[in-house]
């Protein structure tokens, strides 16, 4: 019997599904979806909350190292989905950022370098925040202008590298309803924001034909 592929999903409290309280979020989600289904590669979602860039490039090899069912068989594919965190504006809405865009933007890329000759990689856009709500945790500003920033280095990190990559942070905006799948803290997703992403990374062509599931799987109407 062959063993099945793996998928390390590896970010912030969006991978572990904080806000849903119904599925456990996108990645527990996505990962009961493709238990159904012949063949399709296991899933372990790696979220740790408030991880940023840095924090993920120091601990994605020794998690991903050893998820290996068999002896010196490592997953075959990384998903990253980080760096809103990083976006955060410290103290004040003009505060310093953990990362600002140019040091992200070289952060990013090196992260992607580091894993290519390891496994494939695939990358996650960031999602949008309630502006409304900051500050987040008494101390910390988000804004939408700071997240489309950063997630356009990344996109740009994945095409220099050649790396699938999914935009979500304006995608989601366009939908009239979204701020109704924030939760009150104006940063994470409820139920309803992450089926929005799990319907979209079920749909995303390069993740499913890695997956070989490009022909057995339907999106479904939620």
């Amino acid at each position: 019997m062959r063993a099945p592929r793996q998928l390390v999903v590896i970010g912030d409290s969006g991978v572990v599904g904080w806000g849903d309280r119904e599925g456990g979020g996108w990645c527990e989600r996505l990962r009961r979806h493709w238990m159904e289904l012949p063949d399709a590669p296991l899933i372990y979602g790696l979220g740790v909350r408030g991880d940023g860039l840095e924090a993920v490039s120091a601990r994605w090899e020794r998690e991903w190292a050893c998820r290996g069912e068999l002896r010196r068989k490592q997953p075959e594919a990384i998903l990253l989905a980080v760096g809103l965190n990083d976006t955060a504006r410290v103290g004040r809405p003009d505060g310093r950022q953990p990362l600002d865009a140019e040091a992200f933007r070289f952060g990013f890329e090196q992260l992607l370098r580091a894993i290519q000759p390891r496994a494939s990689v695939f990358v996650l856009g960031l999602t949008p925040v309630d502006e409304q709500a900051m500050p987040f945790a008494d101390c910390l500003w988000y804004g939408n202008g700071d997240v489309a920033v950063h997630e356009a280095q990344i996109e740009e990190a994945c095409l220099e590298v050649d790396v699938p990559f999914l935009a979500l942070h304006a995608a989601m905006q366009a939908d009239p309803d979204w701020l109704q799948w924030m939760e009150p803290d104006g940063i994470h997703l409820n139920g309803c924001g992450h089926v929005w992403i799990d319907q979209r990374v079920r749909g995303w062509d390069a993740l499913q034909r890695w997956a070989g599931l490009e022909t057995r799987t339907q999106l479904t109407p939620w």
